[in-house]
Order: structure tokens, then sequence, then C-alpha cells
């Protein structure tokens, strides 16, 4: 501030006043960043919006959006072919989720279950429809990415059991029940599954 012409001296020493009532006093080199002046309100309305935070899903929310790079994913390039592309609805979903927003009317899902207008009965829900399929592109998308960087790999064997997965002088390193893994699968072959 002290380098700009333009800027009265008055207003100038009742702008750091002001700040210093709220946040403390001025720092000795008045810093030349307008983020430095920012951080004190930033984290001091942040610290009232947590206090008026009913819920333990709304706090968990509330944390997730403000961690540090919780927002990185809206720097990725919208590329189609790599799967980057979000359509509207997606956005929607995808913004409102992140907020802790309702995206739904409540209803009754087709396994009994009730859903609330978070929405989020469908990520565990084992008739969710979409859930399988979304199982197998990631695991074509893992299996693709270990083939570009040279792995030989497989998806799941076909009559692969429990048994081959403990080897003498080597703990259980399978997948535990009712969980999938990527790991070494027999001939020292990756999988994905």
């Amino acid at each position: 501030m002290k380098s700009c012409p333009d800027v009265p001296s008055l207003k100038t020493h009742s702008s750091m006043f002001s700040w210093s009532d709220f946040f403390g006093d001025v720092p000795e080199v008045l810093p030349a960043k307008q983020s430095v002046w920012d951080r004190p309100g930033i984290t001091a309305d942040g610290a009232l919006v947590e206090s008026n935070l009913s819920t333990s899903f709304q706090l968990a929310s509330f944390r997730a959006a403000s961690s540090p790079h919780s927002g990185d994913w809206l720097f990725a390039l919208p590329i189609s072919p790599c799967g980057l592309c979000l359509d509207d609805e997606a956005a929607r979903i995808a913004v409102s989720m992140r907020l802790g927003m309702a995206i739904c009317v409540p209803h009754n899902y087709h396994c009994g279950s009730l859903v609330d207008s978070l929405g989020l009965h469908s990520f565990v829900c084992r008739k969710a429809p979409g859930k399988i399929t979304r199982h197998h592109a990631l695991n074509d998308l893992v299996a693709r990415a270990f083939t570009s960087a040279g792995i030989p790999s497989s998806k799941k064997p076909h009559g692969l059991v429990r048994s081959e997965w403990q080897t003498a002088g080597r703990p259980h390193t399978g997948p535990s029940e009712g969980r999938q893994t990527s790991g070494m699968g027999r001939h020292g072959r990756m999988y994905c599954g």
C-alpha cells in the first residue's frame, strides 16, 4: 500500500487500523500480496461456517471441500477420448455432492431401502445399476495402464482359486472376502479385479 502514490495516507491508515481491530497487529513490513491480507478473514469466516454446521455429514463435506487440492479436479482438461468430459447432469451431481446439497427427492430404492435427498445410497447398494459397469470400466482402465507401462497383465484369470494366492514363506496377499483388489496373479502377471 505504501508504494501506491495515489492512495491517500489517511485512507491507508484507516484501513490498517480497521484490519488490526479484527485480526491483530499489522505486520512491521507490509505484505505485497493481497492473499496475505485476506487469509485471516477467510480463516475467520471458515471457522464461523464450521461452528454452525449441525450434522456430521455437513461437517465432513465442509472439511473435505476446504482441504488442500480438493478443487484440483476442476483443472482437468475436458478431453472426451480420455473420458475426462462430464455432461451437464454429471457436473451438477458432482458439485452438489461436493457441497453436500440435495440432489434428488427422497424415495424408496428398488432394493427396498429409503434414499434420502443426498442420494448416497447408490454408492453402497449392491443392486445399484451401473455398479458392475463402472467396475469393469475401471478394470479396463487399470489393465490398459499396465499394458501401456509394459507390464504384462490380464483381467482376473478364470479358475483362480484361493489356494493359489499362498506360497511357502509368503503371507496371504489375496483379496479379502468380498473385496476386489489388484496384484500379482499366477505366472507373475498383474491382474485387475
